[in-house]
């Protein structure tokens, strides 16, 4: 069972995500937050899998919430998702510098809400489609703001890993990258667990930022 905590200001909000993320037999709501100081004691409280974090909340807003789970130790567990009415570049880059594990604007498709937060509660990494063209065009032309993920050093990375980092960098599944690279999709989530922990990536959205501003991959076919 995924647990799941929702921090919104709007209780209107919080009740129809909480209608729509119980209704999944997988979900579970275990706890809401009206603003950021609230995000970070219940998510203490609960240790929910994934927050559904907005940014404009006040007292403290979604961002400095994001940063004190995610420098939280005892919170290491904890992924959060960030949602919000506002696609904008800088919510994005300042979302991940905090360290959130995903951005998806409150207009997503139900269906597409529930699938994001099982994804991020297996670790991985999820922006909506427009962000992340837009994410990757900018770090092509060096004007995203870098996460703090300490030194970008893809030359301790074996040659496979690489060649999986890169394939996951331009959007490919573990499923079609494994097709690509005659691998079982296994393999090829190993080797992108091995490159995320050798890289101090805290997940695939991370692992692809590097990935481009090391100059592994470039925009464009793969």
């Amino acid at each position: 069972m995924i647990r799941v905590l929702i921090a919104d200001d709007q209780a209107l909000v919080r009740a129809g995500f909480r209608v729509l993320l119980d209704s999944a037999a997988d979900l579970h709501v275990v706890g809401e937050a009206q603003d950021g100081e609230q995000a970070v004691a219940a998510a203490r409280e609960h240790s929910p899998d994934v927050v559904l974090m907005d940014i404009r909340m006040p007292v403290a807003d979604g961002l400095e919430a994001t940063r004190r789970i995610a420098q939280d130790p005892d919170l290491a567990g904890v992924r959060v998702l960030v949602l919000t009415t506002f696609e904008s570049d800088e919510y994005v880059y300042r979302a991940l510098q905090a360290g959130a594990s995903g951005f998806l604007v409150k207009d997503t498709e139900p269906a597409d809400l529930i699938r994001a937060v099982r994804v991020i509660a297996q670790g991985e990494g999820l922006l909506s489609p427009g962000v992340t063209r837009r994410l990757i065009a900018d770090i092509a032309r060096g004007q995203a703001v870098r996460p703090p993920t300490g030194q970008v050093a893809l030359p301790r990375l074996t040659e496979r890993e690489r060649e999986v980092v890169a394939l996951v960098a331009h959007g490919l599944t573990n499923d079609e990258a494994a097709a690509r690279l005659f691998l079982s999709p296994l393999t090829v989530k190993t080797h992108v667990s091995r490159a995320m922990l050798k890289l101090g990536a805290r997940d695939r959205v991370h692992l692809v930022v590097m990935a481009y501003e090391s100059g592994l991959v470039r925009p464009g076919p793969v």
